[in-house]
C-alpha cells in the first residue's frame, strides 16, 4: 500500500526513451515520485542496460518487433506489487508493434496504451479503427472480475473541438476524424470517464504540439493523451492534470492521483 493511501500515476509519450534518459529523466522521476509511470513510444526494449535505468522502480515492457519503433513500458515502484500481466490485445496487426501493456497495481487494473496514428493520408485509418475495436474487446475482458480499470496513454484522438487549437482546419485530418471521435464517445458511454475533463471544462489544455518552431510556445496543440477511469471509481479521483512544462518530447505527461 502507498504510504499516503493515494496512488500517483503518470502517463507520458516520450517519443524515444533513450533520448529522455540522456537528459534528466531520472531527476524528474525522483523529484515527482509517481507510483506508476506509463510510457509510450519508448522505441526500445528490455536489455541489460535499460533494466538499470530506473532506480527504485521495476520496469515492465512490451517492445515492438520493429527496432526503434513504438513500444510501451510501465514502471512500478519497488514497494508495490504488480501482477496479472497481459501483453497486447490479441490484435495480429498491432500487437507486434508493442502498443498495450496491462497489469494490476494496488487494486487497480492499469492499461497502458499507445494507439496508432492514422497518418496524414489516412493510410492507417482502417488499422487504427481495428486497433480501437480490439482495445474495446480487451478492456471488456479486463472488466470480467470487477477490478477497477484505468486506461492511460496516447490515444491519438482529439475528442472534442475544445481539445485542439484549430478544430475547423483539422476536421478531415487524422486524429480528429468522425469515426475516431465516435469510438471514444462509445468507450466513455460504456462506463468510463475522461478524468481530466471531469475536473476541467475550459479550453487551451493540450498534451501534444508540433515540433515546428514556436508552436509549443504559442500553445497550438492537441489533447490526445488521456486518463480514462471507470465510472465506478470516479469519486476516488483526487486530481488529473497535464504537466506542460515538462520538456523532452513533443508530448507532455498526464498525472492522475487516485485514492486507494
Amino acid at each position: 500500500m502507498t504510504s499516503s493511501d493515494r496512488l500517483v500515476l503518470t502517463s507520458w509519450n516520450v517519443n524515444g526513451l533513450r533520448s529522455v534518459v540522456r537528459r534528466d529523466f531520472e531527476t524528474w522521476l525522483t523529484s515527482t515520485r509517481p507510483d506508476v509511470v506509463c510510457l509510450q513510444e519508448v522505441k526500445t526494449e528490455a536489455d541489460l542496460l535499460t533494466r538499470h535505468w530506473f532506480p527504485g522502480y521495476v520496469a515492465h515492457w512490451n517492445g515492438s518487433q520493429r527496432p526503434g519503433y513504438g513500444g510501451v513500458a510501465t514502471l512500478v515502484r519497488e514497494n508495490l506489487r504488480a501482477d496479472e500481466f497481459m501483453v497486447g490485445i490479441a490484435d495480429p496487426v498491432s500487437d507486434p508493434e508493442g502498443r498495450v501493456l496491462t497489469m494490476d497495481v494496488e487494486g487497480l487494473r492499469i492499461v497502458n496504451v499507445y494507439a496508432p496514428h492514422s497518418h496524414r493520408k489516412l493510410l492507417r485509418l482502417e488499422a487504427k479503427m481495428q486497433f480501437l475495436e480490439a482495445l474495446s474487446r480487451h478492456v471488456a475482458f479486463c472488466r470480467r472480475d470487477g477490478i477497477p480499470i484505468v486506461v492511460m496513454g496516447d490515444m491519438n484522438i482529439a475528442h472534442q473541438k475544445i481539445d485542439l487549437a484549430n478544430p475547423k482546419a483539422n476536421e478531415r485530418n487524422a486524429g480528429y476524424r468522425p469515426e475516431e471521435r465516435a469510438w471514444l464517445d462509445g468507450f466513455l458511454a460504456d462506463g468510463f470517464v475522461d478524468a481530466f475533463r471531469y475536473g476541467t471544462s475550459d479550453g487551451g489544455h493540450y498534451t501534444w504540439w508540433s515540433m515546428r518552431a514556436g508552436v509549443r510556445d504559442r500553445n497550438i496543440g492537441w489533447r490526445i493523451d488521456y486518463a480514462l477511469v471507470e465510472r465506478s471509481i470516479v469519486d476516488r479521483v483526487v486530481e488529473c492534470r497535464h504537466l506542460p512544462d515538462r520538456a523532452g518530447s513533443d508530448h507532455c505527461p498526464v498525472r492522475l492521483v487516485v485514492s486507494t
